[in-house]
């Protein structure tokens, strides 16, 4: 009897471990929020098998990139290109990348995303492996782009707590940090040629206590760094559940900002010298046009504000449901996107049209055009409020939830991608998904402490430069033509219709095969031939000859990543010449049920899997009865049932899953 209980209790403690791999095979549901799921890749083909974890409903999802696009891309991002642009001009080039490059590139990254259910590394991998470092160079763009995002979001934690002073500082030029050169605007009277605003000198003298270039670097803006400390523990505290934990913070961190922005826009176009600013918005000097800085500027406007080739995008659709509606997500987005980023300019400029008839001068020289701009010009905006303190207060806090935003996307396109691409490795040594997210997060936080020592502001300018709008054109160059000339648009069609229930349009089709990679190709070229560097100040500042070397450097980061990776998959090919390895290549992997040959199905596994289990079952277990085992019942079941289970599959026609017996 002894040994009869020592059978039973391992037979029993079998059958749990045989139950549990028995529902992994079947596929009983174990429910979509479950991140075990999306981490367990213990066999080959586990990395080509769409995620299991999904938004909870689809108003998440519409959040998660709205809240994207309209984040710093928007608020800070796009006034600040707009006037170093030179104001109307820059929204003729705008307009015509939204609509020929932006909105039909935004379709096929969340077509993409959605019907591979990976990120952008392992997307692009599935689709044209050659391009595989496309999807890396996008990754490392986001990595970039997180170190130096963090640092506006630690400036509005400095500002956010300054607005609770009862006198704000940027309003007179009565403070310790003020020079002889500070000039409160006086009506009629014209500033004098060395002067600067109360706002202008408290970013850059107290706030940033700024330098006299790069090459004098400074000491560390220890104010600075405990925001930008504060400003990283928010965002991993927000994202370390993945997009369980994002998606709830971005119900009120994507609405507020709207109402928020709707009446600054209504105040600033009472004020006086508002329509000044405004006919400098949109009155275009077309003579500018041939500047290629102004293409480059609205290409990469955007792709930063719509979140496009930066993964984002991917990232996001890779937790879709496989027949969400993408047509209308595109649409959305763009709208949304398009119409805020007006409202802003609005804003911006026709506080700027305000700030230049006080101080006598016109809009293009009123103030500097460095990243910085947003908080020269805005807190003077609110300074003209009743209640000054109260919008001030609110204003900052929108721009804390504006920049949490978009840092959100930033790191989970990084988290994603690190997973997608290292899923072994990450559940050897890290194992838990908020161990990944604080890796990157104190690993980004690292990276960023160049940009707040004294001269930190020039090297900021530097990064977002070369980082995001130099090498952005040429990714999403390659991104269009891996996935319309290698993968197909006929391919691409296809997968929209198996989720959608319709192809996309001709105009698409026409975009994503001819029109979009000639426009970002003619602007790359255009760029490379009437190229100008960066300048601080109205060109006041020029950079030294090696700090444009460093800006070079970062662009490679990037851009070595789509040569290095296509050397690396082609050596790594099949094939006995050269073609054959380019063409093994270029051919997609993507994951493709041998049951029913369907990307996202019921079965998900190997019909081979499940008979070699049947067979494995059929000889642990001898059979009591023929009452055929429920896959919903729970452990401590009779694990006699299981046999029947496997005579089950073992007695099925062929192609059928256990039917492989004779194979």
């Amino acid at each position: 009897m002894p040994n009869r209980q020592d059978y039973d209790a391992q037979s029993s403690k079998h059958s749990e471990q045989s139950f549990y791999r028995f529902n992994r095979v079947a596929k009983v549901p174990l429910g979509i929020d479950d991140d075990d799921s999306y981490l367990d890749m213990s066999d080959e083909t586990a990395h080509l098998k769409p995620r299991q974890q999904h938004w909870a409903n689809k108003m998440q999802f519409v959040l998660a990139c709205i809240g994207y696009s309209v984040g710093l891309g928007n608020v800070w991002r796009f006034p600040y290109m707009c006037y170093k642009s030179g104001g109307g001009v820059f929204l003729v080039p705008y307009c015509i990348i939204l609509f020929i490059c932006s909105i039909p590139l935004l379709f096929m990254e969340l077509s993409v995303g959605q019907y591979t259910g990976r990120g952008p590394i392992g997307a692009l991998g599935q689709l044209c492996p050659l391009f595989k470092g496309a999807g890396l160079a996008s990754v490392v763009v986001s990595f970039l782009m997180s170190t130096y995002y963090s640092v506006i979001i630690g400036y509005s934690i400095y500002y956010f707590f300054t607005s609770f002073k009862t006198e704000m500082p940027w309003v007179d030029c009565s403070n310790r940090w003020n020079t002889p050169d500070c000039w409160v605007p006086q009506r009629n009277d014209s500033a004098p040629d060395t002067s600067r605003t109360p706002s202008e000198e408290f970013f850059e003298n107290k706030v940033l206590q700024i330098s006299g270039g790069l090459e004098y670097p400074g000491m560390m803006r220890w104010e600075l760094f405990a925001c930008l400390i504060c400003a990283w523990l928010m965002v991993y505290f927000a994202t370390w559940k993945s997009i369980k934990s994002s998606a709830k913070v971005r119900y009120f961190t994507a609405t507020f900002p709207f109402v928020l922005i709707i009446i600054l826009m209504v105040r600033a176009v009472t004020l006086d010298g508002a329509a000044e600013g405004l006919r400098f918005f949109f009155r275009p000097k077309w003579s500018e046009l041939k500047n290629a800085n102004v293409w480059i500027n609205a290409a990469s406007q955007n792709f930063n504000s719509l979140g496009i080739t930066f993964g984002s995008m991917i990232s996001f659709a890779s937790y879709n449901k496989y027949n969400n509606n993408i047509l209308r997500d595109t649409v959305a987005v763009s709208a949304v996107n398009m119409i805020t980023s007006l409202l802003v300019g609005i804003f911006a400029f026709s506080t700027l049209g305000n700030l230049a008839l006080e101080q006598n001068t016109n809009v293009r020289d009123v103030i500097g055009d460095g990243p910085g701009m947003i908080f020269v010009v805005y807190p003077q905006a609110m300074a003209k409020m009743p209640y000054a303190q109260l919008w001030a207060v609110m204003f900052f806090f929108m721009l804390l939830c504006l920049g949490l935003n978009s840092q959100f996307a930033i790191v989970e396109v990084v988290v994603t991608s690190i997973q997608d691409g290292f899923p072994r490795w990450i559940k050897r040594h890290l194992g838990y998904h908020e161990i990944v997210v604080l890796f990157v997060c104190v690993i980004s936080c690292l990276f960023g402490m160049p940009n707040i020592i004294q001269g930190g502001i020039y090297y900021f300018q530097l990064m977002d430069h070369y980082a995001a709008s130099v090498t952005i054109m040429f990714l999403a160059f390659c991104q269009m033509i891996a996935i319309a000339w290698f993968y197909g648009t006929g391919r691409l069609s296809k997968n929209v219709k198996q989720m959608t229930g319709k192809a996309p349009s001709l105009y698409l089709r026409s975009c994503w095969l001819v029109l979009g990679p000639c426009l970002l190709f003619a602007i790359w070229v255009l760029s490379l031939i009437n190229y100008h560097e960066p300048t601080y100040h109205n060109g006041r500042y020029t950079y030294p000859d090696w700090a444009y070397g460093i800006g070079w450097m970062f662009a490679s980061f990037s851009l070595i990543c789509i040569p290095g990776y296509a050397v690396i998959n082609f050596l790594r090919s099949s094939g006995d010449t050269f073609w054959e390895r380019i063409r093994n290549t270029l051919r997609p992997n993507i994951y493709e049920c041998k049951i029913c040959g369907e990307h996202h199905c019921e079965h998900d596994f190997p019909e081979q899997e499940q008979f070699m289990l049947a067979q494995e079952l059929a000889t642990v277990y001898k059979p009591t009865n023929s009452h055929m085992l429920h896959l919903g019942q729970k452990s401590g079941y009779n694990a006699m049932h299981a046999s029947s289970t496997a005579e089950h599959y073992h007695s099925k026609p062929h192609g059928e899953a256990g039917g492989q017996s004779g194979q």
